[in-house]
């Protein structure tokens, strides 16, 4: 503390700010950089995103801070209870006079602790529901894809891809990621994700079932597979998906998230696929049981046949009737056959004795009576020409007085046809609306006929050739009076009737 005045009586007090702001530049000069072990306690994380914490050994306690800015980057999430190695700077609280580790990087401390941060992050996801049997989707009998995530370069594919062709040919579809590190994590959940994103009928094949493979390992090696985030996307995942992750007996969280847990990456082969072989010959033996089922129920229905055979008559037993009355039958038809032969015959015989040659002379001589009554009516039509003659020569007069009566009778009807067209036009109600009138209607649609119908302020229409109107009785402005009408036009003269018809015009037939 070069800094400070020599102490002597006649030195000059310092301020309380003054003295912690001294110390303040003295620890964090002297101790700029310092790795520190312990256990976490009172770990407080901060809306603001900064985390306070306080770490402590057997005998000792320290406080810390986490800014927001440096959280992220942290290698584990400060929880209660976890040892870590720190690395960060010694500084103090000038307003509580205490010193504190503002904190950059964390680190677990050892396999201890990561096992029981490990620990607690397995009974939290158990809380939520993850690992429930419910949950678990089970593997297709026969895949046609099979997805691996897994390191292109190590022997674990080659293991893989190995143990599938000589079980199951299907496509194999790998996605490379690295699967140890920092970065592990984020590559596998992005692989995980990108395969469920892959839709049905696309360009690229969707997989039936995952396979997440690794090799075995120290737990710092396996500690990826261990990652919150990488176990909620599995837990989400929609594709069936098998966890080999070390040996047998290494466990990593994925093994429990997952819907299958598989003790080595060439097992998971073999529980992602079946033999081809073994089903050929589950084939072949149920086409054996099939045929030989086949043929034993044949044979039962053979028997139960015979043995109901038995039972019921000889068809020569039951036809022996029938046949019997068909032979009957037949041996009756020829001697009915010509009995009825001669009855037709005799029938025939009687109807020909009728049939002699008088009958027919008979005929002749009607018919050429008949003639010679018809020459005689011929021969008097011949007698009658003349008269028939002058007939013929009176039929044009007959024609020019029926022409002219037929005339004078259109003429009278066209007369009487105007005469009821003008009594048509004389009583339709809309005609004296062409000369100006109006047709007054009343609000309930009835013809006002006289002004005592009619009452001041009572609302009417006005039916016009050319529209309606609605108007008031006795409204505002008084009365107006009409223009004087022209006088009527002259009514037209009556045709005169046309003279009757000579008395000695006679008959026209």
């Amino acid at each position: 503390m070069s800094d400070l005045p020599p102490t002597d009586s006649n030195a000059p007090p310092y301020s309380v700010s003054e003295l912690a702001f001294a110390l303040k530049r003295t620890l964090e000069d002297r101790y700029g950089f310092v790795r520190l072990r312990g256990e976490l306690s009172k770990v407080t994380h901060h809306g603001n995103g900064h985390v306070y914490l306080t770490i402590k050994d057997d005998k000792s306690a320290i406080d810390g801070v986490v800014w927001k800015g440096n959280v992220r980057g942290l290698g584990v999430r400060p929880e209660h209870g976890l040892e870590v190695i720190v690395t960060g700077k010694i500084t103090t609280y000038p307003a509580g006079s205490r010193y504190q580790i503002v904190i950059d990087s964390m680190e677990a401390a050892g396999v201890g602790a990561l096992l029981a941060q490990l620990e607690r992050l397995k009974a939290k996801l158990a809380s939520e529901g993850l690992f429930d049997a419910q949950h678990k989707r089970p593997l297709p009998s026969m895949p046609a894809v099979v997805g691996v995530i897994t390191s292109p370069t190590g022997a674990v594919i080659r293991d893989i891809l190995h143990r599938i062709r000589d079980r199951w040919p299907c496509q194999v579809l790998v996605w490379p990621c690295v699967v140890q590190g920092d970065a592990a994590a984020a590559q596998v959940s992005a692989a995980i994700r990108g395969f469920n994103a892959i839709q049905p009928g696309g360009p690229v094949p969707r997989p039936d079932v995952l396979i997440v493979a690794r090799g075995g390992g120290s737990v710092e090696d396996l500690w990826a597979f261990n990652d919150e985030t990488l176990a909620r996307t599995v837990a989400e995942g929609t594709i069936p998906l098998i966890s080999a992750v070390g040996h047998e007996t290494d466990t990593t969280l994925i093994d429990f998230v997952s819907d299958r847990r598989a003790p080595t990456p060439t097992a998971a082969a073999e529980m992602a696929t079946p033999v081809l072989a073994e089903l050929r010959a589950l084939i072949s033996d149920f086409d054996r049981r099939l045929n030989r089922c086949g043929s034993r129920t044949i044979e039962e229905r053979r028997t139960r046949l015979v043995s109901a055979a038995r039972g019921l008559p000889r068809p020569d037993d039951i036809l022996a009737l029938a046949q019997q009355r068909f032979d009957i039958a037949s041996g009756r038809l020829d001697a009915a056959l010509h009995r009825n032969t001669t009855v037709h015959a005799q029938d025939l015989l009687k109807v020909t004795a009728r049939l002699t040659p008088d009958v027919l002379s008979r005929q002749r001589t009607v018919k050429a009576d008949r003639l010679a009554d018809l020459g005689k009516r011929l021969d008097a039509c011949g007698t009658r020409a003349p008269e028939r003659a002058a007939q013929h020569a009176r039929l044009p007069a007959l024609w020019d007085r029926l022409q002219s009566a037929s005339k004078r009778r259109l003429a009278r009807a066209e007369d009487q046809l105007a005469n009821l067209d003008k009594l048509r036009q004389s009583l339709n109600p809309e005609r004296p609306l062409e000369l100006g009138f109006a047709l007054v209607r009343k609000g309930d649609g009835t013809l006002a006929r006289s002004a005592a119908d009619l009452v001041s302020g009572e609302r009417v229409n006005l039916k016009f050739k050319s529209g309606d109107r609605d108007a008031v009785i006795d409204g505002e402005g008084g009365f107006v009076p009409p223009p004087p009408t022209p006088a009527p036009a002259p009514a037209p003269k009556p045709r005169p009737k046309p003279a009757a018809p000579p008395a000695d015009q006679g008959d026209l037939f």
